[in-house]
């Protein structure tokens, strides 16, 4: 998938988290230096306890020792100083909420490491729903950009794939209904059925149905509250072995855009066609659009995490005004674009996933058929 350089606020936040970091530390210079330059009666000395409570946050056991360690040799080093009678009081609450401090870390630090196990579970599984797309498949060049909304989810219910089939490249982009572990449950289910049906159904409309059957024998095994919550809008591609013609067959889902010549169209559907899952209960009538393809033409399509978007204005994010304002970018890099563009347009949050694919046919490629090559 891209993997976008750094933006400015990126490398602004990544700056302030280093700040955060060094926080206890500097609240003890700039206590201790109060505790030495303010008069004995201040007794600013006795606020340091907050540094090392404040390290168990963020620091590892060790260090948080450390830097209790070292505060108390601050307040040892003041008060004899300064004479203080209550030299052996100071040292021994100090000593006492830095042992607390320690602990705390530790149980902290065994929460997160409890995390990172959960989070590599979550990596294994994105692994099988959306597993990387390679960078090509026989004429076309991919790339791929995948957000989850809560970044530390990893995943969610957006889903693509791309596959290389006797009847040329077939793609799938789609979202699912809802959030949470049901929906990426119905997502692998759906990316699943469309590596195996690519390669065996004749033509898309066959395809969809597939999926369709395959969405409702999912949703009837775990039964919802709410059926009707059920469905995935979805667009499925077709790309001619030759790469002069992509077929279009499009679920309810954001129309793809066209990127041609400088040029950029949206391509709606000439008919509606069911949701997956919908079928059944508002007709199953499939209709395929087609559109040709010049060497250079590449088609976005993405899902409605980027159309819905929004500004704090709460405006959504113009994909097809952005797109038309894009100089035409080299390989691998307009999908980054997107990505800085809506994290800046959305205030650094994102409101829902964001899945996009960006097909290209290369230019000067010789035919490729599946299974072999033809110059």
């Amino acid at each position: 998938m891209t993997t976008p350089e750094p933006t400015g606020r990126q490398r602004s936040a990544k700056r302030r988290r280093d700040l955060v970091l060094l926080s206890p530390l500097l609240l003890t210079v700039v206590i201790g230096s109060l505790a030495m330059s303010t008069p004995d009666d201040f007794a600013v000395s006795r606020l340091l306890p907050a540094a090392p409570a404040l390290a168990a946050s963020m620091w590892s056991v060790r260090a948080t020792l450390a830097l209790g360690l070292a505060t108390t040799g601050v307040v040892i080093a003041v008060q004899l100083a300064y004479n203080e009678a209550t030299i052996a009081f100071t040292a021994g609450a100090l000593a006492a909420v830095t042992a607390s401090a320690a602990y705390a870390a530790h149980v902290r630090l065994q929460r997160e490491r409890t995390l990172t196990r959960v989070r590599s579970v979550a990596d294994a599984a994105q692994e099988v729903v959306l597993r990387p797309l390679p960078r090509r498949v026989g004429l076309l060049g991919i790339e791929s950009l995948y957000l989850a909304a809560a970044e530390e989810a990893k995943i969610g219910g957006d889903f693509f794939e791309a596959l290389e089939t006797p009847y040329g490249v077939r793609l799938v982009i789609g979202d699912v209904r809802g959030k949470g572990l049901s929906a990426v449950g119905v997502a692998s289910a759906l990316t699943n059925c469309f590596r195996d049906a690519a390669y065996d159904e004749p033509d898309l409309m066959a395809l969809a149905r597939r999926l369709d059957v395959s969405l409702g024998r999912h949703s009837a095994s775990r039964p919802a509250r709410d059926e009707t919550e059920r469905f995935a809008t979805a667009v499925f591609a077709q790309i001619t072995p030759a790469g002069d013609r992509a077929e279009l067959l499009n679920c309810g889902h954001p129309a793809p855009l066209l990127l041609h010549g400088g040029e950029v169209r949206e391509l709606n559907p000439g008919a509606a066609s069911p949701p997956l899952n919908m079928a059944a209960l508002i007709g199953g009538a499939y209709h395929v659009d087609s559109v040709p393809l010049a060497p250079g033409d590449a088609l976005l399509l993405f899902t409605d995490g980027v159309t819905e978007t929004r500004d704090r204005a709460g405006a959504f994010f113009p994909v097809l005004e952005w797109a038309r304002g894009q100089d035409p970018a080299p390989a691998g890099r307009l999908l980054g674009h997107l990505h800085e563009q809506l994290l800046e347009f959305g205030g650094g949050e994102l409101d829902d996933d964001i899945a996009a694919l960006l097909v290209r046919r290369e230019p000067g490629q010789p035919t490729v058929t599946f299974g072999s090559k033809a110059t």
